[in-house]
């Protein structure tokens, strides 16, 4: 099983040094936030907080994700970083495939790139993007991305995009995989049809159990089962060993770790030296006797 430290919301020049200590300390992983700006004024709820509120975002400072990326991507060797998750129907999906090209490029493959819808309208509308038909959307990109960071010559037209045949260099050395994030059964199925695994946001033991069934069902009706398939969850299993073995038997490949709840109002005050702490503990206590 491989381990992802996760880590959002907080003094931008921490990130370094904690990409540093997870790799230290035996993570396999380390997510990037992505966030484009906050609206003063949104009819949308968030999808992962009890009541919807968004207020913890005001004011949380996020690093570009591409740009986050590269600069940890500089002061590490081993561990791969996973954005969670860019919004993506909203940004131009050639830029991202050089973006994201050039960052697995430049850490020798350590990214994977973890990509989903925006639930705020006013990211679509400050990017100049329709809100609607955004799934279709993002189908699209994804299939641009693949497409362009092969390498090798590639054209597309859709209804969204029109690409001549172009080519982008340089290009990864192996296949970026695509991490779909997204509880919807669309997301679900994208994350089969057109991604190399699926990222979870996070919730009740039963409700991850009842999305890993619909997972299983919708690979085995696509004809993917045996199909490499990474799972990516948010779990308090996580944090046993015990729990960790009923994950890995339930098919979880990576799991997302962190140690401070993130959606609260106001700025984080855990010190940098407390957060490497929390991790190192964990990496002792969980990581190594898993692995070990």
């Amino acid at each position: 099983m491989r381990f992802t430290f996760a880590e959002a919301m907080t003094d931008p020049s921490y990130y370094a040094p904690l990409a540093q200590a997870a790799e230290q300390a035996g993570y396999s992983g380390f997510t990037i936030p992505d966030s484009l700006a906050y609206p003063e004024e949104s009819d949308a709820t968030y999808p992962y907080t009890p009541d919807g509120d968004r207020e913890f975002l005001d004011g949380k400072a996020f690093i570009e994700t591409f740009i986050q990326a590269a600069t940890l991507g500089a002061v590490t060797e081993t561990i791969r970083f996973t954005p969670f998750v860019v919004k993506l129907p909203v940004r131009p999906p050639a830029l991202v495939a050089k973006q994201a090209s050039s960052v697995a490029y430049l850490t020798n493959n350590r990214f994977a790139l973890g990509v989903g819808t925006s639930p705020w309208p006013e990211d679509y509308d400050i990017m100049g993007v329709d809100f609607k038909r955004r799934g279709k959307r993002m189908d699209e990109c994804m299939d641009i991305i693949r497409g362009l960071t092969t390498g090798d010559y590639f054209e597309f037209h859709g209804e969204f995009y029109d690409i001549p045949k172009i080519k982008m260099t340089p290009a990864p050395t192996q296949p970026i995989p695509l991490l779909v994030g997204g509880h919807a059964d669309l997301a679900l199925k994208r994350a089969v049809v057109r991604g190399d695994g699926w990222m979870h946001g996070g919730g009740p033991a039963e409700e991850l159990d009842e999305l890993l069934d619909k997972i299983a069902d919708i690979r085995k009706a696509e004809g993917k089962t045996n199909d490499p398939f990474e799972i990516h969850v948010i779990s308090m299993d996580a944090y046993s060993v015990d729990g960790c073995k009923r994950l890995e038997d339930k098919g979880i490949t990576d799991v997302i770790v962190g140690f401070r709840m993130p959606y609260v109002r106001g700025a984080d005050t855990e010190p940098l030296e407390k957060k490497i702490e929390h991790l190192n503990w964990y990496a002792e206590n969980v990581i190594a006797k898993v692995n070990g």
